[in-house]
This record gives C-alpha cells, sequence and structure tokens, in this order.
C-alpha cells in the first residue's frame, strides 16, 4: 500500500480527538468511519450532502464534531440511550454517535429524499442495528405516537436557530430528556430569545459545555436543553409555520 493510500484510509485525527472526549474507538470503529468517509466522499459528487469532503477535514468537523455531544454526559453516554436526530442530512451528529455507542437506538428524521437515501445506504453498508431512518418533515412526524415524548436526546444540527430548533425537536423528547445543540458562544446571544419557545414546550436551559479538542479550536459549545415538562399538543405547528412564525 503506498504511503497515500495509507494517509487516505487513517483516521488518526479522528482517533485521537476522541481520546480527548475520552473515548476509545476500536479498530473496527475507525474502519466504519472510514467506510462512511468515502461513501459521503462518493455521494457528495452527485447529492448536496456537504460542502466540507476532504479527508482530515470531514474527520474534525463532521465526525469529532458529532462526538462533542458527550460532553453533556459527564458520567458518559448510558446504554440504550433513546436518540433523534432532526434533519439529519449526511447523518450529523447522530450516525457518528451511533458509531462511537452502538448500544444507542437512533432514529434519523430527514425530508428530503435524496439525503434519506444516502443514510440508508449507509445504514444497510454498516450493518447498523437499531437505526431508523425516516423521511419526512419534522413537524409532521412529531405528531405520530411511536414518535411523540419517546427519546432521551435530540439533536439538530444547523438546522435551525434556537426558538426554532426548540419547536422542531422538544416535542421528540420525553420528560426527563434533553436536547444537544453544537454551537458557538457566539450564539448565547440566542438564549434570551427562546424563553417563550422554552416556556411554551416544555423546556429549559441546561449547562453549556465549552469545547476544548484539538482542531476545534473556533469557540464551539455545547448546549443542553433539559424537557421539565410534557409539550402541550398542537406542537409543533404545522410545517413551515416555526420558521416563519417562531415562538
Amino acid at each position: 500500500m503506498s504511503d497515500d493510500n495509507e494517509e487516505q484510509t487513517s483516521m488518526d485525527l479522528l482517533a485521537n480527538g476522541a481520546s480527548e472526549l475520552g473515548l476509545k474507538l476500536s479498530t473496527t470503529q475507525l474502519g466504519q468511519f472510514d467506510h462512511y468517509y468515502r461513501e459521503l466522499a462518493d455521494w457528495s459528487q452527485r447529492v448536496n450532502l456537504t460542502s466540507i469532503t476532504e479527508h482530515t477535514a470531514v474527520q474534525v468537523k463532521h465526525f469529532l464534531d458529532s462526538l462533542t455531544v458527550t460532553l453533556a454526559y459527564p458520567q458518559g453516554i448510558p446504554p440504550g440511550l433513546r436518540i433523534v436526530d432532526i434533519g439529519a442530512g449526511a447523518g450529523f451528529p447522530g450516525l457518528p454517535l451511533k458509531l462511537a455507542f452502538p448500544d444507542t437506538q437512533l432514529l434519523m428524521v430527514e425530508s428530503v429524499g435524496k439525503k434519506a437515501r444516502f443514510l440508508e445506504h449507509l445504514v444497510e453498508l454498516l450493518a447498523l442495528r437499531d437505526v431508523e431512518v425516516m423521511t419526512g418533515r419534522a413537524e409532521d412526524l412529531a405528531h405520530m405516537p411511536e414518535f411523540s415524548e419517546s427519546y432521551d436526546l435530540a439533536l439538530g444540527r444547523g438546522v435551525a436557530k434556537l426558538p426554532v430548533l426548540l419547536e422542531y425537536t422538544l416535542p421528540y423528547c420525553a420528560v426527563g430528556g434533553r436536547l444537544v445543540v453544537l454551537n458557538h458562544q457566539s450564539a448565547e446571544r440566542e438564549f434570551a430569545g427562546a424563553e417563550n419557545a422554552l416556556e411554551t414546550l416544555g423546556g429549559k436551559m441546561g449547562g453549556v459545555y465549552p469545547v476544548n479538542v484539538s482542531g476545534l479550536t473556533d469557540d464551539r459549545i455545547v448546549v443542553v436543553v433539559e424537557k421539565v415538562r410534557p409539550t402541550p399538543e398542537g406542537y409543533p405547528r404545522q410545517p413551515g409555520t416555526p420558521a416563519k412564525r417562531p415562538l
């Protein structure tokens, strides 16, 4: 194998960064991430999945960034954690978490059919269990009994500003669950504007964790929103309404 090929198959940046988060990824897991990278780079030539496809950048800005969700769980990710990723796109952050924590259960919600097919392809390729991909609008699926208030952890990376994201995600969270948002310190100004959405949807602000990991040096933070009361019936509102008329 040439040195160039060795560089392309190496997941050292991911492995080292994960170690800084207290995670040890096995050879099998790193191989899964490598398959993920190759499929992402291939599909992105045909489907608008991500503009970041360079090998080292994907390791850090997609895979490792996704794993910073673990900062919201100082005692570790509980086995069997039920996770929903809203607007999953190319699978971040939900799918990297699933690869790192195989005992979790994951639902990925994606409204764009081509992106959903990519996710389904990955799930099949990597032979993942307890992973479901649903094609549809988050506002619609949240009202289905099997999804409503059924998850311990909700995720939504780069989907919308906080008040809108809260309406997309909190209806999926069981009371006692949480929404974890990957953001930057500059976004903290959004918190005050989210008070009405939090009160309406049954949430309250939790901890804010700074990200101090090699390669992720642009003032990233992990924000926790706790689900403390049931979300009233009628939320989320009709598709498009949360974005047009934020709470």
